[in-house]
């Protein structure tokens, strides 16, 4: 099932130490703000509580992952604050992701573009199936991908991020994704992928909470400014989103 919620849709479920977060919009699974600010209330909520040893990220339906910003909602930007207080929706979630004090696993089960993808490389494992190819397509609409670069970079390096986001329009597969460290793991089906991960979370939120929490700051250290950096940048994006070359491209997709 996928959402008919103009705002989109945010679940959590607590199965045994594994909270299930599910987000979902009708637009193939973009981020409209309000989902959000949801999302980097829900994780900052998980990291607090003691009962969660994992958290699983995934979305609705079987086809997108997530199709990055709402672009709807980007055609609505007409200030530079306004501007800038969207693109914050992913600084704040993915610095949520950095700072959770619990482990988060990614479920990407299908194309991915955008923001999408640095929610992805903000996980700190994540699972996929053959559909779920990347782009980065910020260039071919005016914009470029400042806030989820530090995300992205580090899980695929400079050389990578750079073969992904200067060829905006064109597609790389999951394996390109594993190959690079974007994805630890790529299944041919759906089914086959959910098997593994069911067995993979259980075992992993089998694990000492505090051994988990304590190997986590290690995996992100070195990014304590990304507070300040990442915020900086979408004020960078908001002032881009603004031109007359974004505006023009996203008029197309206007329903």
């Amino acid at each position: 099932m996928v959402t008919s919620r103009k705002n989109g849709s945010l679940y959590t479920r607590i199965d045994g130490q594994v909270a299930h977060v599910e987000f979902g919009h009708p637009a193939s699974n973009s981020f409209v703000t309000d989902l959000l600010l949801r999302l980097t209330d829900t994780l900052n909520e998980l990291s607090e509580n003691s009962g969660v040893s994992v958290i699983l990220l995934k979305s609705e339906g079987e086809k997108a992952f997530c199709a990055g910003a709402s672009f709807d909602e980007l055609l609505a930007v007409s200030n530079i604050e306004e501007g800038k207080a969207f693109f914050s929706g992913f600084a704040h979630v993915i610095n949520a992701m950095r700072k959770c004090k619990k482990v988060i696993v990614g479920r990407v089960h299908g194309k991915t573009v955008g923001g999408g993808v640095g929610l992805a490389a903000a996980c700190d494992y994540v699972y996929s199936n053959v559909e779920a190819s990347i782009k980065l397509s910020e260039l071919s609409i005016g914009i470029a991908p400042l806030v989820i670069a530090p995300a992205v970079e580090r899980k695929i390096g400079t050389a990578a991020l750079a073969e992904l986001s200067l060829a905006p329009t064109e597609w790389k597969s999951a394996y390109w994704a594993q190959e690079k460290g974007l994805f630890s793991k790529v299944y041919e089906s759906a089914q086959e992928m959910d098997k593994e991960l069911d067995f993979f979370i259980h075992k992993l939120a089998s694990y000492n909470l505090d051994a988990l929490t304590e190997w986590k700051k290690v995996l992100w250290e070195g990014t304590d400014h990304w507070d300040v950096l990442l915020t900086d940048r979408a004020a960078i994006t908001g002032k881009l989103a603004l031109s007359d070359f974004t505006c023009n491209a996203l008029s197309k997709f206007k329903k």
